[in-house]
């Protein structure tokens, strides 16, 4: 524990900054840009002693984001061509997919009762029409889809571009540096190291679930006599997806669900239960192994999480374990809790 200084007004200011500065990002859609920036940030600074022993390099940050910078740059290119390749093939056409669709869709017209059966379309050209008309009927929705995906994008990069920038300006002499910024750089600093924390314990969640997914998919499933297709797929996903806290696991096993129907409308009902049971567990799932890491009882963390949750939506939910261990900290830090 770091001990307890005066609390000088350089020091209260920046308390009184770092709690405006972390409501208008949740206010103004930043967290994206932030995370992103400090991933970035930890990432250099876990990059750099390594690069720095290995390479006898002595700006060891400087090797680090431009290694990270091209990882990044190619990861963009490749998944760019990816999809290229992807929409250019058999299974990227448009007409196949909306076939397969509609096989799914009417493999699944026996088992659901005849109310719901009926609102099914018929063939292909029907399900055709349904999807015309409700992107005519949403088509105000989706002007405004478009701009705020780029905006992610852009803040998405720019968050990088800045945490790669601050990475860097630790570098530089700071022996003039002004007590304010000082200050700051210390909040700055526990924010970071918070969040490196809480990056591991949701890389361990996202192994969870993904044992968890296999578990479903490869034993539980054949022990039913059922064998979903893109069964290592949906696991990938389910690790990837897993990495982002709540929502990703929203997004793994709503593929899942969607896998499952063209089975049967059983096995997309047990998927779903699934789903539902494994959402559910995971408020408590990081609480536990989050709290562990930051020195956080659960009830602590699932009511941040509950209060963040009611004031900020979503976006409350992922930042609630980052901002409330970060805020424990701070004050750990002055012995006051």
């Amino acid at each position: 524990m770091i001990p307890s200084s005066k609390l000088s007004a350089p020091i209260i200011a920046s308390y009184l900054l770092e709690i405006i500065s972390l409501y208008i990002v949740l206010k103004a859609g930043l967290l994206v840009a932030l995370f992103s920036g400090l991933l970035l940030y930890s990432l250099i600074h876990l990059m750099a002693p390594a690069i720095a022993r290995t390479f006898n390099q002595r700006r060891p940050r400087t090797v680090a984001v431009v290694v990270l910078a091209t990882v990044l740059t190619s990861t963009l290119l490749l998944a760019v061509w990816t999809l290229h390749v992807f929409l250019r093939s058999d299974g990227g056409n448009f007409h196949l997919l909306l076939q397969k669709l509609a096989d799914i869709i009417e493999a699944s017209r026996s088992q659901v009762p005849d109310w719901v059966s009926t609102n099914f379309p018929e063939d292909v050209g029907a399900l055709q029409e349904m999807i015309t008309a409700w992107l005519r009927e949403h088509a105000g929705e989706a002007k405004l889809l478009v701009p705020e995906a780029g905006h992610l994008v852009v803040h998405l990069l720019l968050g990088m571009i800045i945490g790669c920038m601050v990475a860097l300006r630790e570098t530089i002499d700071s022996t003039d540096i002004k007590p304010l910024a000082a200050a700051m750089h210390q909040r700055l600093v526990n924010l970071a190291n918070i969040f490196e924390k809480i990056v591991f314990a949701q890389f361990k969640i996202s192994l969870i679930n993904t044992v968890l997914a296999a578990l479903y998919l490869l034993v539980i499933l054949p022990i039913a006599g059922i064998h979903l297709p893109l069964t290592k797929t949906m696991i990938a996903v389910t690790f990837v997806a897993g990495l982002i806290p709540v929502a990703g696991n929203i997004v793994s096993n709503t593929i899942l669900v969607i896998v499952a129907l063209s089975h049967s409308l059983n096995t997309a009902i047990a998927s779903l239960v699934f789903m539902m049971l494994i959402h559910k567990a995971e408020y408590f799932l990081n609480a536990r192994i989050i709290g562990v890491e930051v020195n956080a009882k659960a009830w602590e963390l699932l009511t941040a999480i509950l209060v963040m949750e009611t004031l900020f939506g979503v976006p409350g939910v992922v930042a609630a374990p980052v901002f409330y261990a970060l805020l424990k900290k701070e004050l750990s830090d002055r012995d006051l809790v």
